[in-house]
């Protein structure tokens, strides 16, 4: 049970993850950015929601292929902005960008009083080993834990292995791999309970499995053709 079970055994009490949920995330190459302006003067405001129209499959939590459109983060760290022009987002956060265009906005009396609005449309995260639908998903609200996400995959089979899930994030131009217990409450107040855009789970199997399907399977069929011949020869010398 232990071994199959989610935090097994774990006592009725309070986990803080609070410290690591409120990390936000730095935008990078690749990432999709729908930005939004909006202003006391809407005809105004209107010239700034002109996207530029680049298309990128993306599966959706549902499962179902969409288009999806915004501003592309180049391999420069670069988008192209109307009006404003060519702006520097790679290493800013959400907020940071959102106070740089309002700042831009208003410095050169192009709107009054502006609300800019900026998401990641290509937040997705990627399930795969011993689930029962391994996926990538687009999360829309850009906030999802590693239990949603194997939610979202089917859970884990009873074939999969709990006690190491396996996690693979990018940092920078280096590739982090954590392994995780989730048969131990010490996951709620992990630093990886909260997934970020791009992290991998991989579900390893459990070695019985592995056993099962590397030396009892492939003798299957030779214990059946020997009992049969057996049992064929008995019949015949009887």
């Amino acid at each position: 049970m232990k071994k199959s079970t989610y935090f097994y055994e774990a006592p009725d009490s309070i986990y803080n993850s609070s410290v690591h949920e409120n990390l936000e995330d730095t935008l990078r190459e690749n990432d999709l950015l729908s930005i939004s302006v909006s202003s006391v003067n809407k005809e105004a405001a209107a010239m700034f929601n002109t996207s530029n129209q680049v298309g990128a499959n993306t599966a959706m939590v549902s499962g179902v292929l969409g288009q999806a459109s915004g501003y592309l983060v180049d391999r420069h760290g670069n988008i192209r902005f109307p009006i404003l022009g060519e702006i520097e987002v790679i290493g800013k956060t959400k907020q940071e960008l959102r106070d740089h265009i309002t700042t831009m906005l208003t410095d050169k009396k192009l709107l009054l009083e502006p609300i800019v609005d900026v998401r990641v449309l290509n937040f997705r995260v990627s399930v795969l080993g011993e689930v029962l639908r391994p996926n990538s998903f687009i999360v829309p609200s850009e906030k999802i834990s590693v239990l949603e996400a194997l939610s979202l995959a089917g859970d884990i089979t009873i074939y999969g292995n709990k006690e190491r899930v396996s996690l693979i994030r990018e940092v920078g131009d280096n590739k982090i791999l954590q392994h995780l217990d989730l048969t131990s409450s010490e996951i709620l107040s992990s630093p990886y309970f909260y997934l970020k855009s791009n992290d991998v789970i991989y579900v390893e199997p459990r070695p019985s499995k592995v056993a099962e399907s590397s030396v009892v399977r492939p003798w299957i069929p030779v214990v059946l053709s020997a009992i049969s011949l057996a049992v064929i020869t008995i019949v015949n010398f009887n």
